[in-house]
């Protein structure tokens, strides 16, 4: 055997990046690196990192692949919920309700907003059948025979009647239709703007941000009513509702909900 066959293989190094990293060569004949990060070193020549948190990312796990059936899972709804659902169907047939959603608080407007219109209303009749009932005495004091009689002047006066009732009772009708629900999902604002404008209003009670009232003069304290506010998270808009009775108390049962929902309880 030849002596120079016995000698051993010299070992090469190189710089690398301005640090004496050592390269050693395997029975292959390919150059096998040092792992600076497998090993966690205290320090390392030339480099200003810290070996824990160079260490902490490169064992950071990969990405995590999860599956979801194709057929989403159907929400179990027990019967107690079953049936709040179906009866809040039959109570509020033009409220759009989701699957096991129900109808927890009803706000309606205070009467004190009808007020007006049936004032306006009554005091219109009131002084037309005056007028009526006046004409005879005014046409016997001045002699004007020649005007139509008093049956031909009230007969007139009834359809004008009518037509003032008619429209005090679509305002109070449009008035009492604006109303504020609460189910155990979501918020439900129905606007009533005319006898032909509906528009609906939907918010998700995990949506809800703030949730305040406001009372404001002599009157709305002493009829105990005001008006609500709302405003959402993201676009940061704002609902309100006028006219509500005893608004401290329902706002109150709005925040109280607005927690159960956030918090995985149930809104009751």
């Amino acid at each position: 055997m030849n002596p120079q066959d016995t000698k051993p293989k010299q070992s090469s190094q190189r710089d690398i990046s301005n640090g004496n990293l050592s390269q050693n060569e395997d029975n292959t004949g390919f150059g096998r690196n040092s792992s600076y990060v497998t090993i966690q070193p205290d320090s390392i020549s030339g480099y200003n990192f810290d070996p824990q948190i160079r260490a902490q990312y490169a064992n950071e796990p990969d990405y995590v692949h999860t599956t979801r059936p194709i057929e989403p899972q159907k929400f179990h709804i027990s019967p107690e919920l079953k049936a709040k659902h179906e009866q809040a169907k039959l109570d509020y047939p033009y409220l759009n309700l989701s699957e096991g959603e129900y109808v927890i608080l009803d706000i309606k407007r205070h009467p004190v907003g009808l007020w007006g219109p049936l004032i306006g209303g009554i005091f219109s009749i009131v002084i037309l059948l005056s007028m009526v009932f006046i004409y005879p005495i005014f046409i016997s004091e001045y002699g004007m025979s020649s005007l139509p009689g008093f049956e031909v002047v009230f007969l007139c006066s009834l359809p004008i009647c009518l037509l003032i009732g008619l429209f005090t009772y679509i305002n109070a009708w449009v008035y009492m239709r604006n109303q504020f629900f609460l189910t155990n999902e979501s918020v439900i604002q129905e606007i009533q703007r005319g006898l032909f404008s509906r528009h609906e209003q939907t918010v998700s009670l995990g949506s809800i941000e703030d949730a305040s009232f406001e009372q404001n003069g002599v009157l709305q304290t002493m009829l105990n009513y005001g008006s609500i506010r709302l405003s959402t998270e993201g676009e940061e808009t704002t609902y309100r509702f006028y006219f509500v009775s005893n608004p401290k108390e329902q706002i109150a049962r709005l925040n109280n909900a607005v927690e159960s929902f956030k918090n995985g309880r149930p809104v009751e």
